[in-house]
């Protein structure tokens, strides 16, 4: 172990157990490089880590490690693992002393060359990102980590240092350290060993991370596994003899390999399947790959699944047939359960050299179908990594060392202040990070703090950064934030909360509009306004509205603007009706103006154009004025008729006095607001009144009901004035009815 424990003495720097530790360490290291590295290195290595614990930059962590056993540990397991070449032992026994700025990087390079110094840069990088306090679990914190390493040997040292570190902590006081150092190892540099086809090293991980964690569940298990490992083989070995020969009889070209669980696979079957291990069938397996052309691969397969079942005795319940059914993700292979001696449950994969092929490093490669997250780029190029290492190839390193990690280019890595990262486009900005968080804080966004320092919303986001956004309930979503956000998740958002202003200021524009006019006593009429809207230049009626609400229009000079647009209208309106039963009178010897004639309606004159006004609905009976337009037709309005009044002042030429003459003989329109309580029966019996009446008739009824009073609203046919003002007086008379009043609407 390489920390101080409460029964070590300490022997000035290193502790007499250190030393034994760190000479070991150097006598394999100096043995298997020997034909790699020169004099010249040993001697510049020799040189600067004596030098370098001479000068206290070799300093034990709070936890008691000793960097200088741990570095020399995790270069002797590197070549355990992997045969590295020299330069990667190289990097990993410098590394602390250039992160402690006992050299430079530019040393490195003059003394041991660029690859060293390319390394030893990628490894304090990826120490940058732990300060960073981030949750190693995210997915996106692996892509950043890949990222900051620019060299995939970069990832293998820092995987191989950290089952070295998980194999020396079992005596370790501080059990947080050991937790977190645990989980580390599972969800972030396990799956990262898997992809790279490390699969000793990840097990590894997964097991000790296992014990180190659930402790309790690993004695467990461990206990329950009497059998020791020699012992697993030997069962493994003595149930596939029969099977290779009786294949081998039946010229079934083909090879057998056989595995047993680990005790972090085991108990991750225990809790998927809620299981025991008693009633595991896969503690043990084997694999049958069979060598056939791809023509005869389902009979073959077939073939040596009824040839294994007519030594042991299949489970039926536990055939998986994936070849005539493949996987969605393309994996084919073919499954059974046999029971072996001392009746131990023994699981066999029969598959082809081709499907073992894709099963292993193609579309279903092994760590995809079990469950490991996939990632398009980082999974083709680590394919390719791993290919590189099985292979076993001498120069194998050299091959890696020329293979680019370009893979997340197009991205950048953030964190926040409590470690959560988030994976963004090249270019993003603090205002993309803003919505990525949450849209509340993206609209509300004025600024952040990159690495505690200000930036405006426009900054550009690099990997690494740590970003706190800062906000200000007085801000709000504007048109030119478009050009500065790169996601389109933080485009629509601003779009959505520009739409959700406008709309709530339009709304305020035209209840601004609808009081003002209304205490004008000016009805709107929706046609005209709309074309008025229009005829302002504004697209929308919000825009308009819009405006309104922010003070661009002067509500006071809109109002007369559109009397003014509304008399136009009418001037140049073509005719609705053709009048039947009107003259125009002219005093007999007068030369006075036209406004001086007056407009009768009667029974004897045809030929005069005329329109009975909407916005006031006049009835005979009624006192009329009448408005002469551009081209003769007449509109006639009551006299109390507010929009009349304007009309009066702008063009008082063109107001031609009214009246009736005789009986007209036919309906006209009239509407009765109608105020009373909310009883049962009450709108029954108005309704009834009204139909009883002659010459009335009920067109429409609109009825709203609140605080226990009714308010309705009834446009009638009647004929004259004088019938409508008594059924007024007929409706009142009613019981419950409060209130009933001519409108104009």
């Amino acid at each position: 172990m390489f920390f101080r424990g409460k029964k070590m003495k300490e022997s000035g720097y290193f502790i007499a157990q250190e030393r034994k530790l760190l000479f070991q360490s150097i006598n394999k290291l100096w043995n298997n490089l020997r034909d790699e590295i020169d004099i010249a290195d040993v001697r510049h290595l020799h040189s600067i880590i004596s030098g370098g614990v001479k000068s206290g930059v070799y300093k034990r962590d709070k936890y008691g490690i000793n960097p200088v056993i741990r570095t020399f540990h995790t270069a002797e397991l590197l070549h355990d693992s992997i045969a590295p070449d020299r330069n990667m032992t190289i990097a990993v026994l410098i590394y602390n002393l250039c992160r402690n700025k006992f050299i430079s990087e530019e040393q490195i390079s003059q003394w041991f060359g660029k690859d060293v110094s390319k390394l030893v840069h990628g490894l304090i990088k990826i120490s940058q990102l732990y300060k960073k306090q981030a949750a190693v679990e995210d997915e996106n914190f692996r892509k950043l980590l890949v990222t900051f390493a620019e060299d995939i040997r970069v990832v293998i040292i820092m995987i191989v240092d950290r089952l070295g570190l998980m194999r020396n902590i079992k005596g370790q006081d501080n059990e947080k350290f050991v937790r977190d150092i645990s989980l580390e190892a599972r969800y972030l540099y396990a799956p990262l060993a898997h992809k790279l086809g490390l699969y000793q090293v990840k097990s590894e991980l997964e097991d000790l991370s296992l014990k180190y964690i659930q402790r309790d569940v690993y004695n467990k298990i461990a206990l329950r596994l009497k059998e020791t490992k020699q012992v697993r083989e030997k069962y493994i070995e003595e149930f596939s003899a029969p099977i290779k020969e009786v294949l081998k009889k039946e010229h079934i070209k083909c090879y057998v390999k056989g595995r047993t669980k680990t005790i972090n696979s085991i108990w991750n079957k225990m809790k998927t399947k809620k299981v025991d291990m008693n009633d595991m069938y896969d503690l043990f397996a084997i694999r049958i790959i069979i060598d056939t052309p791809l023509e005869r691969e389902k009979r073959d397969c077939w073939l040596a699944y009824s040839l294994v079942g007519d030594i042991y005795q299949a489970n039926p319940t536990r055939l998986r047939d994936w070849i005539t059914m493949p996987k969605s993700n393309g994996y084919e292979s073919l499954h059974g359960t046999f029971k072996g001696h001392d009746d131990k449950w023994v699981e066999v994969q029969i598959r082809t050299e081709r499907m073992d092929e894709v099963a292993e490093r193609g579309l279903a490669a092994h760590w995809r179908y079990k469950g490991v997250k996939a990632d398009g780029g980082i999974d083709r190029w680590m394919n390719n990594v791993r290919e590189v290492l099985e292979e076993g190839h001498k120069d194998r390193m050299e091959l890696i060392r020329d293979m680019h990690m370009n893979l997340y280019d197009e991205e950048v890595f953030v964190f926040t202040p409590r470690g959560d990262v988030f994976q963004l486009p090249k270019g993003a900005t603090v205002l993309d990070f803003a919505f990525q968080i949450h849209s509340r804080i993206g609209c509300s966004c004025i600024g952040a703090k990159v690495d505690g320092k200000n930036q405006k919303i426009n900054y550009k986001l690099r990997s690494g950064d740590t970003v706190e956004i800062i906000t200000s309930s007085t801000q709000v979503p504007r048109l030119d934030w478009l050009n500065i956000v790169k996601t389109s998740k933080a485009r629509n958002k601003i779009r959505q909360a520009i739409n959700e202003a406008q709309t709530k200021k339009a709304d305020m524009g035209r209840e601004l509009v609808q009081r003002r006019f209304k205490n004008r006593k000016i009805e709107i009429d929706d046609a005209t306004m709309s074309r008025f809207i229009s005829k302002k230049g504004y697209k929308t009626s919000t825009d308009f509205y819009v405006a309104i609400n922010d003070e661009k229009i002067e509500i006071g000079t809109l109002v007369e603007e559109y009397l003014e647009f509304l008399a136009k209208q009418q001037e140049t309106a073509k005719p609705h009706e053709t009048a039947e039963n009107f003259v125009l009178q002219h005093k007999a010897g007068s030369d006075e103006h036209v406004h001086d004639d007056i407009l009768v309606i009667g029974n004897n004159v045809k030929g005069i154009n005329y329109k009975l006004s909407r916005c006031c609905n006049p009835i005979y009976g009624d006192a009329i004025v009448g408005f002469i337009a551009s081209d003769g037709a007449i509109k006639v309005h009551r006299r109390d008729c507010g929009n009349l009044k304007h009309l009066m002042v702008k063009y008082p030429y063109r107001i031609i006095k009214s009246k009736w003459s005789g009986k007209m003989g036919k309906q006209f329109a009239a509407t009765l607001k109608v105020v009373g309580n909310d009883d049962i029966g009450i709108v029954s019996n108005i309704t009834s009144l009204i139909n009883k009446e002659g010459d009335t008739v009920l067109r429409n009824v609109s009825i709203s009901s609140t605080g226990g009073l009714f308010e309705g609203h009834l446009v009638i046919g009647i004929s004259s004035l004088e019938n409508l003002d008594l059924l007024i007086k007929k409706i009142k008379n009613l019981k419950g009815v409060k209130d009933v009043q001519r409108t104009s609407y």
